[in-house]
């Protein structure tokens, strides 16, 4: 014993040392406890990672107040050492306290969470993680058409908040509205194929119209918007080819894809089934006049 006390004596700072890498140690150790503990006991999943995430925030908070505590020697000096500090760091971990802001503000502000269909710089994908540094997602888009995964998991910090939009498919109203054109023969009979549409339209997407309109209201009565019709919609263009059917109609964040198909699909169905009063039209060329060729034999 009386040769540990001298050598504390003897080498002050490195003791020192040791001690706060022992605290923060013990720290660290109690916090991962905790999450497993609340991993093990908790069966709610939203619960558990909101819990999880919790025990990780005031963990780390504590971690910095008995850092500056103990290099200062008096709590009562925490503020002075935390202007200090700042001033000293904040240029080289600039983007790693954005980073931390921007998590604090993601939480508190409910920009998005784990469960919601973000776009963040330039990055589209189902958010599956947020933690105090970054936000991870599982992809949609790139290389695969319409919304389907990737298959890549993305890393993106947390400061991206804070330096552009971002793009939420799911807060508050789980809906968009899409659109896709239909080419009509000239000739066909117009207002059957326009029944056609609409008819199959409603028919098909009556669940997306009734669980949208209470939605909708809840937004208009929340921000500063008009209120939008969300039944489906069919607009005519008459192009130099063809009549131009325009059908826009609200749908779920997480089917457009397949509600798309299936729409196309019953449409496809139902004006081959007329036969011929209405007809899908297709690009044509029409060759006025065939150049003449000059062939020179003799040489």
């Amino acid at each position: 014993m009386n040769h540990i006390n001298n050598w504390i004596l003897e080498n002050p700072t490195l003791y020192s040392i040791i001690k706060y890498a022992m605290i923060v140690v013990f720290v660290l150790l109690v916090i991962q406890l905790l999450r497993r503990f609340l991993k093990k006991n908790i069966s709610n999943s939203s619960a558990r990672y909101k819990s999880q995430k919790g025990i990780e925030f005031i963990g780390y908070v504590l971690l910095v107040i008995l850092s500056f505590s103990y290099f200062t020697g008096n709590i009562k000096d925490f503020t002075l050492a935390i202007g200090l500090f700042s001033a000293g760091i904040a240029f080289t971990l600039q983007e790693l306290i954005l980073s931390i802001a921007g998590s604090i503000y993601i939480f508190v502000v409910k920009v998005y969470k784990p469960g919601d269909r973000i776009e963040i710089n330039g990055i589209k994908g189902d958010v599956i993680d947020v933690d105090s540094i970054y936000t991870t997602m599982m992809e949609i888009g790139q290389w695969v058409s319409s919304d389907n995964y990737s298959g890549r998991i993305v890393k993106l910090s947390n400061a991206f908040v804070f330096k552009g939009p971002i793009y939420n498919y799911s807060q508050d109203f789980p809906f968009i509205w899409d659109e896709f054109n239909l080419p009509i023969k000239y000739g066909s009979d117009i207002e059957l194929a326009k029944s056609i549409v609409i008819e199959i339209a409603s028919k098909s997407l009556s669940d997306f119209t009734a669980n949208s309109k209470a939605q909708w209201k809840e937004i208009v009565n929340k921000y500063y918007v008009e209120d939008a019709q969300v039944e489906p919609t069919l607009a005519i263009t008459l192009t130099d080819n063809w009549v131009q059917f325009n059908l826009r109609y609200i749908v779920n964040y997480k089917k457009r894809r397949i509600t798309k198909h299936e729409l196309n699909d019953s449409i496809r169905k139902a004006i081959e089934s007329t036969n011929g009063k209405v007809t899908l039209a297709s690009t044509t060329i029409e060759l006025v006049k065939i150049p003449e060729i000059k062939v020179d034999v003799t040489k």
